[in-house]
């Protein structure tokens, strides 16, 4: 019997690392997802954020609609602050999850297969059906994405030394494996990066152009940005690479593929709140109505909707019954005019002339939210100094370097690539910079003090997740590099080891504070 080569032997070690990595990465997180459950014991989720999708879920299958009213109970695990309010279909004002529709909607298909042929449900069996439904929504997608960047490492890596320590990165090193025993976008969409992604390097990389490559990057790349809205950045370079290099099959494949998510994620949208933009866009006021004198300003002044402001509003159009009332916002000028009789809800601002009488658009405004200035608290309240925020982003408590120094060899191969690589990875490293910069600025410099939250309580800057895949890509060239070094190798180690302990510290809960945050805490070098 002829005895294989080294090389065929080589393959088939690695090939068994590969497996190992997986399985025991896998293992790992289903035994997780299955002791998971809330501080009450009573369920398995874990927080606010996870909640409102099931939710939603639970609702459209029990009950058939988006509203969440008959789910949510105060002092129950039920409850969440990630939610809505706004008028349905009925005229009267509900309840709704603060999340886009589209996934939560694609996940109560998997419920009502359980509910259906298996008999149960969330009401009796909450234990059972969620952390089923999250082995088989996450883990089993993440088994996907292990196998893929296996295929993406043996064809871009050159030395055994990379393939390996990629593989291990991406299966024990990164907060993706953390977030599978919760219910969230961050996932999906990372694992949609990555089949787009393996799809666009076939096409630009090897210069395969059949036509289903072309699907699948246009259906997945348009599937993260339903989940990860600044993926729409993604999408765009993609599009335009692929018109440039072949519009026929683009028209033909691309376009098409993501038109379907594009118009599954509106019409959701619509059908669960009656507008095209998801929730979080309703967080303002709309256009102004009508105008009303300054001789009503005492009347307004003191919270009354009496009968000359009713009148004057009746002759712009706007009918309001004597049990109209007016409240005081948190903003200075400002009031919520509401008619308890209609539900009807408009905003008042004082001006130099009177009175605006605008839409009401901001859907996270009503009794008992969370989400005004006085209710908020900890991390929620927002960071007041950009060059704070971006720190703890990059370097700091939520430290994209900190956390998880290995992407560090990620900035390094790109830096290899820009200078040395083929010309197709030349424009892939040139994208996943251009990408990683423009989402960084987004989030430090451009968003409002509120808004810059660090994603709230996690363990880790969870909105720059969906870079992950990209990051361990552009991570091959700069271990390369290094895999002849011990001293680099030994620094690899290091950087991993790190990595590991951070993904690891919040394995059993991701909506928790990172150890850099626990220990600064304790320290006292931070105050929250």
């Amino acid at each position: 019997m002829k005895e294989p080569t080294s090389d065929y032997s080589s393959q088939q070690l690695r090939h068994l690392f590969y497996a190992l990595l997986i399985i025991t990465s896998a293992s790992t997180m289903v035994g997780r997802i299955l002791s998971v459950e809330s501080k009450s014991g009573k369920t398995a989720m874990l927080s606010a954020n996870d909640r409102s999708r099931w939710c939603t879920i639970r609702s459209l299958v029990d009950h058939g609609t988006y509203e969440i009213d008959s789910v949510i109970k105060r002092k129950t695990d039920w409850y969440t602050i990630d939610m809505v309010r706004h008028k349905g279909d009925d005229g009267r004002e509900h309840y709704y999850s603060s999340k886009p529709p589209l996934l939560p909607t694609l996940l109560a298909a998997e419920y009502w297969l359980m509910k259906n042929v298996l008999g149960a449900g969330l009401t009796d069996s909450p234990f059972y059906v969620t952390r089923t439904m999250l082995i088989v929504s996450n883990v089993l997608p993440l088994v996907l994405y292990f196998a893929l960047l296996c295929c993406l490492v043996e064809s871009l890596a050159s030395s055994d030394w990379t393939k390996l320590f990629i593989m291990a990165c991406a299966t024990w090193g990164t907060f993706l494996t953390t977030f599978a025993v919760t219910l969230n976008n961050h996932l999906p969409a990372a694992v949609s990066v990555l089949i787009a992604v393996y799809a666009a390097i076939e096409i630009l990389h090897e210069g395969n152009k059949a036509i289903h490559w072309f699907v699948l990057a246009g259906l997945f790349s348009a599937f993260v940005v339903a989940n990860e809205l600044p993926g729409l950045a993604l999408f765009v370079m993609l599009l335009a690479a692929f018109l440039w290099i072949a519009p026929w099959e683009t028209a033909i494949g691309f376009v098409p593929a993501a038109a379907v998510v594009a118009i599954a994620f509106f019409v959701t949208t619509y059908i669960g709140h009656g507008s095209l933009r998801p929730p979080y866009a309703h967080r303002g006021d709309g256009d102004v109505l009508a105008s009303v004198s300054a001789a009503q300003r005492e009347a307004v002044l003191h919270n009354e909707a009496n009968e000359e402001f009713r009148n004057e509003l009746s002759a712009a159009g706007i009918e309001l019954s004597v049990a109209a009332t007016l409240a005081p916002t948190t903003t200075s000028g400002r009031w919520n005019l509401f008619d308890p009789a209609t539900e009807d809800r408009y905003v008042v601002w004082n001006t130099n002339n009177g009175f605006d009488i605008r839409e009401w658009d901001h859907w996270y405004e009503y009794e008992g939210s969370y989400w005004t200035p006085e209710s908020k608290k900890g991390v929620d309240k927002g960071e007041p100094s950009k060059a704070v925020y971006a720190f703890h982003t990059l370097l700091g408590h939520r430290g994209v370097f900190s956390l998880t120094p290995i992407w560090l060899l990620s900035f390094g191969g790109i830096a290899i690539w820009l200078t040395r690589g083929e010309r197709s990875l030349q424009t892939f490293a040139l994208m996943v910079l251009t990408l990683t910069l423009v989402c960084v600025v987004f989030y430090t410099v451009l968003r409002e003090e509120h808004d810059r939250n660090y994603g709230g309580v996690s363990c880790g800057f969870r909105w720059l997740f969906w870079f992950i895949p990209l990051w361990l890509i552009c991570a091959i060239p700069a271990a390369d590099k290094i895999a002849a070094s011990r001293f680099g190798r030994i620094t690899a180690y290091l950087m991993l080891a790190v990595s590991i302990v951070s993904a690891t510290y919040a394995s059993m809960n991701p909506w928790s504070h990172s150890w850099i945050f626990d220990y600064w805490s304790i320290l006292e070098w931070i105050a929250y």
